[in-house]
């Protein structure tokens, strides 16, 4: 069994006295009713499960006037118990197929907030992207995301060397013997990426050809949603644009542009599917910033961006990239000019609950992967595949900005050098512990 460090974050919750109805949101089978469902099994005498995608007739509860206790009662009779606050968890699946239970949201907040009450959704990027369909400030939010580097070392048993994360310090280099424990587990993770179903057969069977056939078919249901969810108009594009990302990627400066997408293509034709991967939580999309000035938004421009996806073994999959890549010690982590690290560097990134980066770059001489803020500061992340990692664009950004912390991310070992740190790409996920403990 796979732990997910978010189910510590979903014990917080259940015990808050400010509790608000729970949404959350994550792509498509990236775990989030299993964990609900455990979470239930654990923390909860009982758990009331209903799925609106599996079964469209629970929609007609929510029908007319929102009574959230005429509904609890409704519940509680297909349930086959009564739903009772402080005991029982009540879990609303697929939540985005009945925009009315969404909405009911914000009634169970104000009438029933002592019910522990957890709605989730595939697709609920698509519903928060428009306000008029979301109970705006009456729910708490939390996003899933794919199986961390730490989670899926745990899951392999080596729960002690992925706690060991969290107390390496820059100041002391990490032992050979255990930083090649810690690369060859991200060997393995670049292969199967984060999704738990991929994790879990490769755990199990330690069988490629399994696990690459689970990947395949997440893909395949993620183009299926293009079909059956997005806009009838949008359909094509979101399927040119889906296809183009490895090539795009691919480029050296792995900038998008429509016209790699298809010849002619213009901005206005695509953006609004492009918008779509991305609400659906399928892709991140990076803006490019002119200045690393606070606040660092403000700089952000909208018509220059990348596009990453969000796991590193669907990139891999999409890209049909040989898992016998990332066996090869000499090819891991040079082959597809980076992307595969800079992709897995800015999920761990996000999954670690830092903000969304940016990337800078000084028209075609020098380029920073990511710009991140931390408090008052302006942290420029370099990405590097390997260990060579002399840069002419870091050298350039500090001739220029002087930045107080600089991070090196690459294959190199732990280290500190006046305002840059050194990171191996296996402790991304300290980045955050890294950039806000004093000193």
């Amino acid at each position: 069994m796979i732990q997910r460090e978010i189910i510590y974050h979903l014990q917080r919750w259940k015990d808050s006295a400010a509790r608000k109805p729970l949404v959350l949101r994550g792509l498509r089978q990236v775990g989030k009713t299993s964990l609900l469902k455990r979470f239930g099994s654990q923390c909860f005498e009982d758990t009331a499960y209903f799925n609106f995608e599996a079964n469209k007739d629970i929609a007609d509860l929510f029908k007319g006037d929102i009574d959230p206790q005429r509904i609890v009662d409704s519940l509680s009779i297909l349930h086959g118990s009564s739903i009772q606050p402080g005991k029982t968890l009540l879990i609303l699946d697929e939540v985005q197929e009945c925009s009315q239970a969404l909405n009911s949201l914000k009634y169970f907040c104000e009438d029933l907030r002592e019910l522990h009450i957890a709605a989730a959704g595939s697709l609920l990027g698509i519903a928060l992207a428009r306000p008029a369909s979301f109970p705006v400030g009456k729910v708490d939010l939390l996003t899933m995301y794919p199986v961390s580097l730490k989670e899926f070392i745990a899951a392999h048993g080596d729960e002690m060397l992925a706690a060991n994360l969290a107390n390496i310090s820059p100041q002391h280099s990490i032992p050979r013997s255990i930083f090649e424990k810690y690369s060859d587990h991200l060997k393995r993770y670049f292969i199967t990426g984060g999704m738990p179903e991929a994790v879990a057969t490769w755990i199990e069977t330690k069988d490629l050809e399994k696990t690459e056939f689970v990947l395949k078919n997440i893909l395949a249901t993620y183009e299926l949603d293009f079909a059956k969810h997005a806009p009838v108009g949008h359909i094509p594009k979101i399927r040119e644009i889906w296809h183009s990302i490895p090539n795009q990627l691919a480029r050296e400066n792995k900038k998008f542009t429509y016209t790699a997408v298809k010849a002619g293509a213009r901005a206005r034709e695509y953006e609004a599917a492009l918008n779509w991967l991305k609400d659906a939580g399928l892709v991140y999309k990076i803006a490019r910033i002119s200045k690393p000035h606070l606040p660092i938004a403000s700089y952000a421009d909208p018509s220059a961006f990348k596009v990453y996806l969000a796991d590193i073994g669907l990139l891999r999959m999409h890209s049909n990239l040989p898992a016998s890549v990332f066996l090869d010690t000499h090819k891991l982590f040079t082959e597809f000019k980076g992307a595969m690290s800079e992709n897995y560097v800015l999920t761990e990134i996000i999954a670690s609950g830092l903000d969304q980066p940016f990337y800078w770059t000084s028209k075609a001489t020098a380029e920073i992967e990511f710009i991140l803020q931390a408090g008052t500061r302006v942290v420029p992340v370099e990405v590097k595949s390997g260990t060579h990692v002399a840069s002419k664009s870091m050298a350039e950004y500090r001739r220029r900005y002087e930045p107080q912390a600089e991070i090196r991310i690459s294959m190199k070992n732990i280290g500190v050098e006046k305002s840059l740190t050194a990171l191996p790409l296996f402790m991304v996920s300290e980045l955050r512990r890294l950039l806000t403990q004093p000193g």
